[in-house]
């Protein structure tokens, strides 16, 4: 049986493909369930899927199929329900259960050039699975692929997966996601503080640390665990 949150969504949905065209915006599902934020979105749209209900389009912006509208309920709640695990070399609509002790969280290939998290989350390039023991149980958390070498000093490489708590505070010391407004980019460094000036410092004596000041960088998240593949 869907929730009533489920069926408010895929309502909006089916209704939006009609008379647009093409599915909603992470944005506009937000705003037309009145969610305080996109990850709540994400796991609605993860059960959805998990019913037969959604399909979901991988590597495309803004592609949801609607496989069963939602005057077909009755017809679907009479189906048991069989979650949907995505691992590396499965078919994405394999219907083998998913593990207890694990769930989804956006990931992202890199960060665009200038882009706000809330803005990149919005179309991730892909949704990856996570023990629970990786995190806490509160929090939100998005996955991103590391893209140099200047953290190499603390075992973070090139090409490893980092999961990141969205936070935008942190504590001196702690390793950060941080976009710097004027160079439009967005890096992982390790903060420092030196009086009111913002220090990103990498892990690497090749790479110099960066000074900024508090209003030219913005925090987008905390590094909570690190994945790699060998």
């Amino acid at each position: 049986m869907l929730t009533k949150k489920q069926h408010q969504l895929l309502t909006f949905i089916d209704k939006h493909i009609s008379e647009q065209g093409i599915s909603p915006s992470f944005d506009e599902m937000k705003e037309a369930l009145d969610l305080k934020s996109k990850s709540g979105i994400h796991r609605l749209i993860s059960a959805l899927e998990e019913r037969g209900f959604l399909r979901r389009l991988r590597h495309r912006a803004r592609a949801l199929e609607v496989l069963k509208r939602p005057e077909e309920m009755s017809k679907a709640n009479a189906m048991p329900f069989r979650p949907r695990v995505i691992e590396g070399g499965r078919r994405q609509d394999d219907p083998r259960p998913m593990p207890v002790g694990v769930r989804e969280i956006p990931k992202l290939s890199k960060i665009a050039a200038g882009q706000p998290i809330d803005a990149a989350l919005g179309q991730p390039d892909d949704m990856v699975m996570i023990p629970d023991t990786m995190v806490p149980s509160s929090g939100e958390y998005y996955a991103l692929t590391v893209d140099g070498d200047s953290m190499i000093g603390v075992g973070i490489n090139n090409g490893d997966t980092v999961i990141v708590e969205r936070s935008e505070t942190a504590r001196p010391g702690e390793i950060v996601v941080a976009l710097i407004h004027d160079e439009n980019k967005a890096t992982l460094k390790t903060l420092k503080m030196e009086g009111d000036t913002i220090v990103l410092q990498p892990e690497n004596p090749v790479y110099e640390k960066q000074k900024y000041r508090p209003n030219e960088v913005t925090i987008q998240g905390r590094l909570t665990a690190l994945m790699r593949n060998y």
